[in-house]
């Protein structure tokens, strides 16, 4: 690892690893063919284009985006852009075919927000990128690294407080952000990553990882750590990861990794997709860290998985929940290491009054651990005032890896950061026993009759119902005219195979489960045909402009469900509600 007194940037840590030859990228294929590069060899291609971007112009603090699959060709670009002194910008790549018109709109935006001056891609979606260039115009247009003007370069110095890179933030409630992070913050967040998991005699940590390498998680959590450590890194494409999920589990075994980390849904789908034939020789003793983050933690499935692979050597004690976010470089908490996952239940309605107190049969959340070293967390009601251990409140956080600001976003820069360094993260949690539990998001809730619900509670009763699709479900309230308060709305998406003639009684389950799970009614539930549901760059739902495209007719339903069906499914929920609410007195 990197000594105190070298220079924090990411610059000299990929010059340090350079000179050692066993530490580097493994990459797979969808056919799980094997290329290997050592930190050398990425180093002299991202060196030549690095001097590419030189000789186009591009002069040091210019902002390059940078629009790769999981490739060679990322690397090549994104630390050339840094050797060249510029600022990558990573961005998604279009994915679904079907609505390059969102995509186009929103990266166009993306690129104005960051004044991008060229960008690059490979070759596959530059084709695909013309109307989002010439919606968004950067000067130099988009280019192939391979392209680029030819030229020698020294590598431009750059100082711990330059900025290493620029990333979006989910934008799950609004438009995405574009988050300035210096080197000396990435570099923060890389050394007290590593510091969780030394190496040490008999044990020496790699990783795996599908995860994308424009969202936090995958490059900041995956690939800096490795850079920094250094170690070996086997990657895999996310698409490969999302038609095949046993290859992630396989491929963990193949190279005896240690460390692997994914979102909360990718537990749930290995669980729900993966066959006993397909880990035919798999051994998974070897995982020590299966981090579990960027979206809310599910206690069903962190134990459903730990059931379903504890044959194959799963350990009890390797699923760590942990929380980040975007404008803290990557993690803020992480749940103790060597101890299986703890979880508490908590009244719901004294929840959502902003309350806490432990019920048997209460709603269960999943603790988030406690703050890495150097972090501190606190929670505070709206106006700022810091809440004791047994209050709800928003999450204020402060730390060495916090972003300078959002990209010449002052004003916006103010609102989440002007309480004396404390970052406003926009998360509502509780603390107990010195623990995190994330509570919700404070744009996200549902709000009915007068009280605070957090729509993850209902989006996951849904999803444990026949034909919905997996984490594929969107809850929010609104008011729709001449009513008398906000109502619940849920959007699912069904399964492929599942015939239009039944969505009617898919709502009717749907409306069922949430009942069941949280005495809510829904005014209405609405199948939808799959990959309906808008998300972020890195795949999370947005319920906000969900809402916004259904009020405007935009989603694909299957089949209507006619005003008798929903009504004679609410009629039936309100019966079993209040069958319900009497059993409970």
């Amino acid at each position: 690892m990197l000594d105190d007194g070298d220079p924090r940037t990411v610059n000299r840590m990929l010059e340090r690893a350079a000179h050692l030859s066993h530490a580097g990228i493994r990459l797979l294929d969808r056919n799980e063919k094997a290329t290997w590069k050592p930190w050398s060899e990425i180093r002299e291609r991202a060196l030549r284009v690095g001097a590419g971007l030189r000789r186009l112009g591009i002069r040091e603090g210019e902002r390059v985006a940078l629009v790769f699959p999981t490739s060679w060709e990322f690397f090549d670009a994104f630390f050339g852009t840094l050797l060249a002194g510029a600022v990558p910008v990573p961005l998604y790549p279009p994915v679904r075919l079907g609505r390059l018109g969102e995509y186009h709109r929103r990266t166009a935006r993306m690129l104005e927000r960051v004044g991008a001056a060229v960008v690059l891609a490979d070759r596959r979606l530059r084709r695909l990128l013309g109307e989002t260039i010439h919606r968004a115009r950067p000067p130099h247009g988009c280019r192939l690294p391979s392209a680029l003007p030819p030229g020698e370069l020294v590598p431009a110095t750059v100082s711990p407080d330059d900025l290493a890179l620029v990333q979006f933030s989910s934008g799950t409630t609004m438009d995405p952000k574009p988050v300035a992070l210096t080197h000396r913050a990435v570099m923060a967040q890389t050394v007290l990553l590593n510091r969780l998991w030394p190496d040490r005699p008999g044990l020496r940590h790699s990783g795996v990882s599908w995860l994308p390498l424009y969202h936090d998680m995958g490059l900041i959590g995956c690939i800096f750590p490795a850079l920094e450590r250094p170690g070996p890194l086997t990657l895999l494409p996310p698409e490969a990861f999302a038609a095949r999920p046993a290859l992630w589990l396989r491929v963990i075994s193949r190279y005896r990794a240690t460390l692997s980390s994914a979102p909360n849904f990718a537990y749930g789908l290995c669980v729900k997709k993966i066959r006993d034939q397909e880990l035919d020789g798999v051994d998974l003793s070897c995982w020590r860290l299966a981090v579990n983050g960027a979206e809310v933690v599910v206690p069903e499935v962190l134990r459903a998985f730990q059931q379903r692979f504890a044959p194959w050597g799963l350990r009890r004690e390797a699923l760590t929940p942990v929380y980040g976010l975007s404008e803290a470089a990557l993690a803020v908490t992480f749940s103790d290491r060597h101890r299986p996952f703890t979880s508490r239940r908590f009244d719901r309605g004294e929840l959502a009054a902003g309350r806490v107190r432990e019920a048997p049969e209460g709603v269960e959340l999943v603790s988030a651990g406690r703050p890495l070293p150097g972090f501190k967390v606190r929670i505070a009601d709206p106006g700022g005032r810091r809440l004791g251990p047994d209050e709800v409140g928003q999450i204020l956080v402060k730390g060495p890896s916090l972003m300078t600001g959002y990209l010449d976003q002052p004003e916006r820069t103010a609102e989440v950061l002007g309480r004396g360094g404390w970052l406003v993260t926009g998360d509502l949690g509780l603390i107990s026993a010195d623990q995190l539990y994330l509570v919700g998001r404070i744009k996200d809730l549902l709000i009915l009759r007068g009280r605070n619900h957090a729509p993850e509670e209902v989006e996951r009763a849904v999803d444990a119902v026949e034909g919905v699709r997996t984490g594929c479900a969107v809850a929010v309230s609104w008011l729709p005219e001449e009513a008398d308060g906000e109502v619940l709305l849920v959007l699912v998406e069904v399964r492929r195979e599942i015939p239009p003639a039944e969505g009617p009684a898919i709502a009717e389950r749907c409306a069922r489960a949430v009942l069941a799970a949280t005495g809510l009614i829904p005014e209405r539930v609405v199948p939808l045909l799959p990959g309906s549901l808008p998300r972020t760059s890195s795949g999370k739902l947005r319920r906000r402009e969900a809402l916004r495209q259904y009020l405007a007719g935009e989603l694909a339903a299957p089949a209507p469900v006619s005003p008798r069906q929903l009504a004679g499914a609410m009629a039936r929920s309100a019966a079993a509600w209040a069958r319900w609410s009497w059993e409970r007195r």
